[in-house]
Formats: structure tokens, sequence, C-alpha cells
């Protein structure tokens, strides 16, 4: 059976800020649409790195341990009454992202979708162990 998925960039220098938006524009296009529905109106905004204050609220010590974060309401915690709020975004931290690339030789393009689609579940109200237990299964 042939392969018919566009080739993969063979990157020669780092991925830039517009490489990581495309490979995140194509993983969400991927998502079967029941769920797209969902997350329209979330922005994805790609980074270098976490910014301190990040980090400190966070926990993490280094930035490179932080790849994305889902900065918005979950879907089951909002409601009619709330006041208008800030947009939902998810962040991808390139630098992170490139060294986890390094690190486990996994391709790029999987690696930008699994972290997207972690945010996302973030975006549906799913704690990081519940998220984990889902990768698990």
């Amino acid at each position: 059976m042939a392969n018919h998925d566009p080739p993969r960039p063979h990157h020669t220098t780092p991925p830039t800020e517009d490489d990581i938006i495309e490979l995140a524009e194509q993983a969400l296009a991927s998502i079967p649409e029941a769920l797209r529905a969902h997350i329209k109106g979330v922005g994805i905004r790609v980074e270098d790195l976490a910014d301190d204050e990040i980090l400190a609220t966070m926990g993490i010590e280094s930035p490179y341990d932080l790849t994305g974060l889902y900065h918005g309401t979950p879907l089951g915690a909002r409601s009619v009454a709330d006041i208008a709020r800030p947009p939902d975004l998810i962040f991808l931290y390139r630098f992170a992202i490139l060294l986890e690339w390094i690190e486990t030789g996994d391709d790029l393009a999987d690696l930008v979708r699994t972290v997207l689609i972690h945010e996302i579940a973030h975006h549906f109200g799913f704690s990081d162990d519940e998220i984990d237990r889902l990768e698990q299964e």
C-alpha cells in the first residue's frame, strides 16, 4: 500500500516559529471535526520559552521542561453567567520542543501534535493525570 502522506521537511537548521506554527496547523487539521468545533476560537501562540512567572506559578525550575501550556477556562468550568474573559490560548514553547526532539529523535511533526493535543485536552478540562492515563491506554 502506498503512503499518501505529504513528505515531511528535513530540517538542516532549527525550525523557526513559523515552522512550528505550520506543524501545529497541520495537527489541528487532522483532528476530527466533531472535536475541532469545540476548539474554535482557541489561539495558538509559539514562544521560545515560558517566562519566569509561568515557571514559578507551575513550580517548574527549567524552562526546557515545559513544551506547552493551555491558558484559559476549560469548557466544563464555563458558565453563561461568566463575565467577558480573555481568549483561550495554547502556548507552544519552541526551544523546549526542539530540545525534546533532539533528545528523543521523535518526528518533529508528531511531537508538536502530541504537545498540542495534550494542551487541547486541558481545554476540555482533563488534568495532567487523566491525560497521562489516556496516553498509557
